[in-house]
């Protein structure tokens, strides 16, 4: 069973930082795709952005230029830094993975951005 773990969520104000850390209980380069996805209060999970096995990146384009997404091989972790946050960042930030037909998803981290 593959396990993720998130961390790194918390409040901050508009216009800071944080980076949000999923680590993967397996090589991360056994999925095809891992990313990272976030759901505010009554609204659907949305993608944020994601990276292949590749090395392939792509954003939301909500978030292109404020977020970036990477990896530690070393570490089975991948990374979301979040610059220049805003308020309507603010959501549950889950970490998912897939291999083939198969996904996981972690148990999310709270991201509360202030004005």
């Amino acid at each position: 069973q593959v396990q993720l773990v998130e961390s790194g969520g918390g409040l901050v104000q508009a216009g800071g930082s944080l980076r949000l850390s999923c680590a993967a209980s397996r090589s991360i380069f056994s999925f095809n795709v891992m990313g990272w996805y976030r759901q505010a209060p009554g609204q659907e999970r949305e993608l944020v952005a994601q990276v292949t096995v590749g090395g392939i990146k792509n954003y939301a384009d909500s978030v292109t230029g404020r977020f970036t997404i990477y990896r530690d091989s070393t570490k089975n972790t991948v990374y979301l830094e979040m610059n220049s946050l805003k308020p309507e960042d603010t959501a549950v930030y889950y970490c998912r993975s897939s291999s083939g037909l198969s996904y996981y998803w972690g148990q999310g981290t709270q991201v509360t951005v202030s004005s």
